[in-house]
């Protein structure tokens, strides 16, 4: 079974389905996908999201402040109290984004370190997204993370001295359905460096669908072709990389730390 590490099931549009939100899912379950992890990017759409999510069982939750919607830093004992929910298994999504807010870089770097403590308080991974902002990201996990507890660089588009990097700070680095965009011939030179053990899937969903489906909603019963697509970069069956990206979900979100 297949588990999509990233989605936001909240921001779906399910009118397609006659069930809606049961239906999606039915159709992820019946693409062999086990579990999700729900993905929280603002305090004020947190409820909202539970709310949807909360009579199943198997997809998880996150709860943080993404760095394009980081405004203050007024709400992070909101944030707390949300990171505290059960249900919630890791903090995040936070990171830096200096592709599209490099001026807002103070603010997210203040953000990121509140969420980084926020996840060694609770012993809880974080969820880290970066792009254009790779020395601050590795400066930051460096100094202010606990790596007992560690997290993941979900959506990884960066080249492999950044991979390394986070590997050796003992990261996860999550793969998504950029990996089958034509563009991506670098980011496939680096999936293949990376070792399995420390990979997971993805959709980001309703963002970044795989081919053959670009143009179209993403949703998470397309895991399964980025996880085919990783297999195949990786040399190995489509059922040895969902088992192993399973359990490194598994030992990262739903072990005791």
């Amino acid at each position: 079974m297949i588990i999509d590490s990233h989605c936001h099931l909240d921001k779906l549009n399910t009118s397609h389905y006659p069930d809606g939100l049961d239906g999606l899912i039915c159709a992820a379950q019946a693409d062999g996908i086990s579990q999700m992890l729900c993905i929280g990017v603002d305090t004020d759409q947190f409820e909202p999201m539970m709310s949807q999510i909360k009579d199943y069982d198997f997809i998880h939750a996150s709860a943080g402040l993404h760095p394009l919607s980081v405004k203050s830093l007024d709400n992070f004992g909101l944030l707390e109290q949300q990171a505290k929910h059960p249900k919630v298994v890791a903090v995040g999504e936070t990171g830096l984004d200096y592709f599209y807010e490099k001026d807002n870089a103070t603010l997210q770097k203040q953000s990121f370190t509140a969420h980084l403590q926020l996840s060694k308080r609770l012993r809880k991974p974080v969820i880290v997204h970066t792009r254009d902002a790779n020395e601050d990201t590795v400066m930051l996990l460096k100094s202010q993370c606990d790596l007992s507890v560690g997290g993941v660089i979900h959506c990884f588009t960066e080249d492999w001295a950044m991979a390394k990097a986070c590997l050796d700070l003992g990261f996860y680095i999550s793969i998504s359905g950029i990996i089958t965009f034509n563009s991506a011939s670098v980011l496939r030179e680096v999936v293949k460096k990376i070792p399995i053990n420390r990979l997971l899937v993805e959709t980001d969903s309703p963002y970044l669908t795989p081919a053959p489906h670009r143009g179209k909603q993403n949703e998470p019963k397309y895991v399964r072709l980025v996880a085919q697509y990783v297999a195949d970069l990786k040399g190995v069956s489509l059922e040895e990389l969902a088992h192993i990206t399973s359990s490194n979900f598994m030992d990262l979100f739903l072990t005791p730390r």
